[in-house]
C-alpha cells in the first residue's frame, strides 16, 4: 500500500474535478494525497490525462515518461495513469510503457484507489459521489453538472472518450453546492462538454421548466453564492430559457462561454456543427439584447479541411464585427477516428494555419485592447485571488479563473484573499487592468 500519492492533472477543468475525487478517495482510505508537488517524492504517482488533441496528448505522454524515469531513477515509487488519453488508448499504450504499474480510464477511479491500497473497488465507501478534495482556492470551485457529448462534430473526439450525454440531477447538484459553500467556496464555475444539453436526458413532464435554467436559478437562491458563471455552452439548440435568469440574477455572472469554431457556412456544414452564420449571428444579437452587458467568450477553429482564404476571411471580418470580449482560437488537428479524418483529407500546410492563427489573434488583441480601455474610469466589483510585491490580483465577474484577463489591484489598503471590493480602473492592457481599491467593506 502507498503511503503518499501525488496526483497530476494534465488538461482541462473538468479533468481537475476528477482528480478531486481522486483525492478525496485516497485520502478517506488513509494516503496522503498531493495535486501537482514539485518535489514529490517517495510514493506513488497518479497521472490524469488528457487525449483532446495532439499537443495536448504528447504533453500527456511526456509526463508519464517523466513520471517513469522518476520511478527508474529511484525517486517515485510506482506510477499510474488514468483519464482521457489512458481511455481512448488502454489496450495500446501498455505495451508502449509497459514501465507503467497500472493504467486506468476516465470514469473507474474507485479502480485507481483499489490499485494504490489493496482495498478492492467493491469495498470502498462513498457516501457522497461528486465529494471531492478542492485544488483551487478555498473561494472558488469547478462544478460539473455534465459528463460526455452528443453532438459529433467532426474534429472533435470527445464523444469516443467520454461516450453519450449524462445530466447530474438538479439536487444532487444543488447538495454539493451547499457542501461547497459550507467550506467557503463563493465562486462557481459551471462546467460541462455541452451546457446547452444540460437535463434534456433527464425526466421531465409536459410544462416543465428548461433544466439548466431552474438549477441556475435554484443555485442563485442558495445563500453564500456570490458568482456563477458558464462555461461551454454549445450554440445549436441553445437554452434561450436561462437569459432571464441571468438577466434577473446579480450572483449570476453576465459572461458566458460558447464556442462558435467558424463562421463561414461551407465550414460549418463540413465541421458538423447543426448551425449556419445566421443562425449563429442571431444568437449573438439575442444574448446581447436579453442579458445587457454580458461578456461573451469563444473558441474558433482555422485550417479546418476546406476552409479556403475566402472563408478564413469570413471568419476575420466576424471576429472584427462581433468584438468578442474574450476569444481563443487553435489550428485544426486531425484526430483518429473522427469524421473530419474519415472523410477530408488534411491538405492546409501547417505554415498556413499557424498564419491564419497569428492573423485573426492579432485582430483580437487590438480589440481586447480597446475593449480593456472603455472600462478604464469604471468601478467594478473584483474578487482577490494572490499578491505578488506589487499589486493583488484580482478578477471581475467577466473573468474566469485561469483563461481570462486579471485585474492587478495597487496595495493602497490590505485586502483579504477570497474577499470581494470595489475596485476603480485606471490603466488598461490587452490582457489585465489596473486599479486602485475605492473601498474596503
Amino acid at each position: 500500500m502507498a503511503k503518499k500519492v501525488n496526483v497530476i492533472t494534465m488538461g482541462c477543468s473538468k479533468n481537475l474535478v476528477d482528480s478531486e475525487r481522486v483525492i478525496k478517495m485516497l485520502g478517506n482510505a488513509g494516503l496522503e494525497a498531493v495535486h501537482d508537488a514539485d518535489d514529490f517524492s517517495g510514493g506513488a504517482v497518479v497521472i490524469n490525462t488528457c487525449g483532446f488533441i495532439g499537443d495536448a496528448k504528447e504533453e500527456s505522454v511526456n509526463a508519464i515518461l517523466e513520471a517513469c524515469q522518476a520511478k527508474a531513477d529511484g525517486v517515485v515509487d510506482s506510477v499510474y495513469v488514468m483519464g482521457c488519453l489512458s481511455e481512448r488508448y488502454r489496450t495500446v499504450l501498455p505495451d508502449e510503457i509497459p514501465e507503467v504499474d497500472g493504467w486506468f480510464g476516465k470514469f473507474d477511479w474507485k479502480d485507481v484507489v483499489a490499485a494504490l491500497t489493496s482495498r478492492p473497488a467493491s469495498v470502498q465507501r462513498d457516501a457522497r459521489e461528486w465529494d471531492r478534495e478542492l485544488t483551487t482556492p478555498s473561494h472558488h470551485a469547478y462544478l460539473k453538472i455534465a459528463e460526455g457529448c452528443n453532438r459529433m462534430c467532426a474534429f472533435c473526439a470527445i464523444p469516443i472518450i467520454t461516450g453519450r450525454y449524462h445530466s447530474r440531477p438538479i439536487d444532487e447538484v444543488l447538495e454539493e453546492v451547499r457542501e461547497l459553500v459550507g467550506r467557503g467556496v463563493k465562486e462557481f464555475n459551471v462546467i460541462a462538454q455541452d451546457l446547452s444539453n444540460y437535463g434534456r436526458d433527464l425526466p421531465r413532464n409536459p410544462g416543465d421548466r428548461n433544466h439548466l435554467a431552474l438549477l441556475l436559478e435554484k443555485m442563485s437562491e442558495i445563500e453564500g453564492v456570490e458568482w456563477i458563471r458558464l462555461h461551454y455552452a454549445y450554440p445549436a439548440d441553445f437554452p434561450y430559457e436561462i437569459l432571464p435568469v441571468m438577466a434577473s440574477r446579480d450572483n449570476i455572472c453576465k459572461y458566458l462561454d460558447i464556442a462558435l469554431q467558424h463562421i463561414d457556412d461551407g465550414v460549418l456544414a463540413n465541421m458538423h456543427r447543426h448551425i449556419d452564420s445566421k443562425a449563429t449571428v442571431e444568437l449573438l444579437e439575442r444574448l446581447r439584447r436579453e442579458v445587457p452587458g454580458i461578456h461573451i467568450r469563444t473558441t474558433l477553429m482555422v485550417g479546418f479541411p476546406g476552409e479556403t482564404e475566402e472563408a478564413f476571411e469570413r471568419l476575420e471580418e466576424f471576429v472584427r464585427e462581433q468584438r468578442f470580449d474574450r476569444m481563443g482560437a487553435f489550428a485544426y488537428c486531425e484526430e483518429e477516428d473522427t469524421r473530419a479524418a474519415r472523410e477530408f483529407s488534411d491538405d492546409i500546410p501547417d505554415d498556413v494555419k499557424q498564419n491564419r492563427l497569428d492573423r485573426i489573434m492579432a485582430i483580437q488583441e487590438e480589440i481586447a485592447l480597446e475593449l480593456n480601455e472603455a472600462k478604464i474610469g469604471q468601478t467594478l466589483r473584483v474578487v482577490i485571488d494572490s499578491e505578488n510585491d506589487e499589486y493583488y490580483v484580482g478578477r471581475t465577474q467577466y473573468d474566469s479563473p485561469e483563461v481570462d484577463p486579471e485585474v492587478l489591484v495597487r496595495k493602497s489598503a490590505t485586502l483579504k484573499k477570497g474577499m470581494f471590493y470595489n475596485v476603480k480602473i485606471t490603466d488598461a492592457y490587452p490582457f489585465e487592468l489596473v486599479g486602485e481599491i475605492v473601498d474596503t467593506k
